[in-house]
């Protein structure tokens, strides 16, 4: 027990400290704990044992991640990446387990193990290449979309893999009949769960939402996802498997999202203590003593499998560029091939000296995706003749469809918010021009008459062939933050005196997109709280003169008045940008407070960057108080400004 204990402490002191550097350095804290298992594991400082107890709780850290695939899976998603996903990502799995059988019997290795090996090396990092490519926003890409479909046959393909290694174990003579019982146990599993179990699961959620119990919910939620998982490891099959069955079920109720944030701590720290004992099972000695092989390994898993992707993508009729982005996507190991092979292992289908070369390839692959993935545009420009080329055409399409314009004003972007404004656009007989990078959507609009045309507008080249020179205005309608930099920047050199307004989700970088240029900053959250508060104030009774002018004023502000709120425990920090989200922060000023007597100019909050929003003194509130305002004892001032400068500021109040 005390051994047991002391184990747990090392591993959750390691774990809060490297999730606390990755987050720092902006890595996926995954490689963190693959580093750590492999530092304070058996084979190495020899603080952690590696013991069957810790590798079965580690278990349940893969049954949460089935958890979460299945949570994520969308039969109509599925339906509509068809091509992609059964195609492409078929084709990508089928081809590296096959070729990886062939050529472990060729070195004298098993069927068994031929297989688990072809399986876990067909796998690739879904929670890399996904947390990547979201980071580059390159998911609506057409590598991107090819990337995703890949792997989303891979976490389906596992689900059976999960079945076969177990069966692989059993006796020579029986093993046919075992692999049929398998499939068989897990089809009528299935045909169960999904034409009877979907409307039992909805019903029994409906009873406990109906608690309006936080806690009996979590409870629930677990328990149908541990009940799930005992029931198909009793009947033969494996904890992962009913986990992601659980998943399946859930994600066809209302409740999806709802438990999706719910298991995301659980699921997050039972991983950790799995990637932590995955490190752990890396030999160091053994790898050290076979430093050729790994390498060896390490390059076909990323040459071997890089290569086979990028044909299947030129198979599929996809260009140089986009094969080549692909397949850098794709070529590194992934934590679901960490399962299977550690699986494998102890399961006795690999022996050491086959599972710690493997392993440490694996691993290594891992640690090279980021690598790999933020270098694919130089990559690309090395490998692509036509890359160039293809840019040209893009610019000269563009080019041909803004010819004569002039006084247009240019959309970045034609989603909904780029139509919209498009709509109005023409009914004032505006001309305008549209670039968007989603060639689905511009095929469409195109076809319809739109005058929208494919590019990126975050390129130099796109924008002075959209015709800026010779703009009038224009719109950037997405939210990311880097593209609008981008494009603001660009915009800049070529034209200092263009008007540019900018959407963005909330206030959070308002004065950031003003710093770098642009005119005007319509916030969604802002806008949509105007509208609320004017019809609020119209249905009790106020002039609709007096709302306009209200409204324009706030406007005017650059929203001042909405700026910074009160935060509440149901609040997620992360993406309000804590660090630079002004907060509203009340201060009761007390009898011995060092600001009593003082004005507001003589304090010098502005100086910390400190905004002084109200002062309520004997129940009344004053909003905006001017700088000779005194503070008197008693007043509660309504402060906003950034965490750190509200508490600089509380003390000067206070403290002197």
């Amino acid at each position: 027990m005390h051994n047991t204990l002391e184990a747990v402490l090392i591993i959750l002191a390691a774990s809060v400290i490297v999730a606390a550097l990755a987050r720092a350095f902006k890595l996926p804290t995954m490689l963190g704990y693959l580093v750590t298992g492999i530092v304070i594991g058996p084979y190495s400082l020899g603080w952690i044992p590696d013991t069957p107890q810790t590798r079965y709780l580690a278990e349940f850290g893969v049954v949460f991640l089935m958890f979460s695939v299945g949570l994520e899976f969308s039969l109509p998603r599925m339906i509509a990446m068809r091509a992609t996903v059964f195609g492409f990502g078929g084709a990508q799995v089928a081809i590296s387990v096959i070729a990886t059988i062939a050529l472990s019997l060729l070195l004298g290795l098993s069927l068994p193990a031929g297989v688990a090996l072809g399986g876990a090396l067909a796998m690739s990092s879904t929670a890399i290449v996904s947390k990547l490519l979201a980071e580059r926003v390159e998911l609506q890409s057409q590598h991107g979309r090819l990337a995703m479909g890949a792997l989303l046959f891979q976490d389906l393909a596992v689900v059976p893999l999960l079945i076969l290694i177990p069966a692989f174990t059993k006796p020579a003579g029986s093993m046919p009949i075992e692999l049929l019982t398998a499939l068989l146990k897990a089809a009528v599993v299935l045909f169960i769960l999904l034409f009877f179990g979907q409307k039992v699961m909805r019903a029994w959620f409906h009873r406990i939402a109906e608690t309006k119990s936080s806690e009996l919910f979590t409870l629930n939620l677990l328990l149908i996802t541990l009940g799930l998982s005992f029931l198909t490891e009793r009947a033969g099959l494996s904890l992962a498997l009913g986990a992601f069955l659980a998943g399946m079920l859930v994600s066809e109720t209302e409740y999806r999202y709802q438990v999706e944030d719910d298991i995301k701590p659980f699921r997050d720290v039972l991983l950790g203590l799995f990637f932590i004992t995955i490190g752990m099972r890396l030999d160091v000695g053994v790898v050290s003593s076979h430093v050729l092989l790994v390498l060896l390994l390490l390059s076909v898993i990323l040459l071997g499998k890089g290569l086979s992707i990028w044909a299947l993508s030129r198979l599929f009729g996809h260009g140089q560029n986009t094969a080549i982005r692909t397949a850098l996507a794709l070529s590194q190991g992934g934590e679901f091939g960490l399962v299977l092979l550690a699986l494998a292992a102890d399961r006795g289908l690999m022996s050491q000296h086959t599972t710690q070369p493997v392993l440490a390839a694996l691993i290594i692959s891992m640690l090279l995706a980021p690598l790999l993935i933020h270098r694919t545009e130089w990559v690309s420009k090395k490998l692509a003749a036509s890359e160039w080329a293809n840019r040209a055409k893009e610019v000269h399409d563009i080019a041909l469809k803004t010819f004569g314009k002039s006084g247009h004003v240019i959309l970045c972007g034609y989603g909904r918010s780029g139509q919209s404004l498009a709509r109005f656009l023409e009914t004032e007989n505006i001309p305008f021009v549209a670039l968007d990078s989603d060639p689905t959507r511009v095929r469409a609009a195109a076809a319809a008459g739109e005058s929208v045309v494919f590019g990126d507008p975050s390129k130099r080249e796109v924008l002075v062939a959209a015709g800026i020179s010779r703009a009038r205005a224009m719109a950037i309608t997405f939210s990311d933050l880097g593209s609008s930099m981008s494009i603001l920047r660009h915009a800049r050199e070529l034209k200092p005196e263009l008007p540019i307004v900018v959407r963005t989700v909330d206030d959070t970088h308002i004065e950031q997109l003003r710093e770098a240029g642009a005119t005007e900053v319509v916030s969604e959250v802002m806008e949509g709280s105007l509208m609320l508060a004017s019809h609020a104030l119209m249905l009790l009774g106020i002039p609709l003169s007096q709302v306009l002018k209200r409204i324009r004023s706030v406007r005017e502000s650059r929203y001042s008045l909405m700026r910074g709120f009160f935060r509440g425990a149901t609040d997620i920090d992360d993406e309000l940008g804590d660090e630079v989200q002004p907060r509203l922060f009340s201060l009761l000023i007390g009898p011995q407070s060092a600001a009593i007597g003082k004005t507001l100019e003589e304090i010098g909050l502005d100086e910390l960057l400190v905004d002084v929003v109200a002062i309520r003194r004997h129940g009344i509130r004053g909003i905006n108080p001017g700088a000779e305002t005194h503070v008197e004892a008693g007043d509660v001032m309504v402060l906003r400004g950034t965490p750190e400068n509200l508490a600089a500021a509380e003390i000067i109040l206070l403290q002197g």
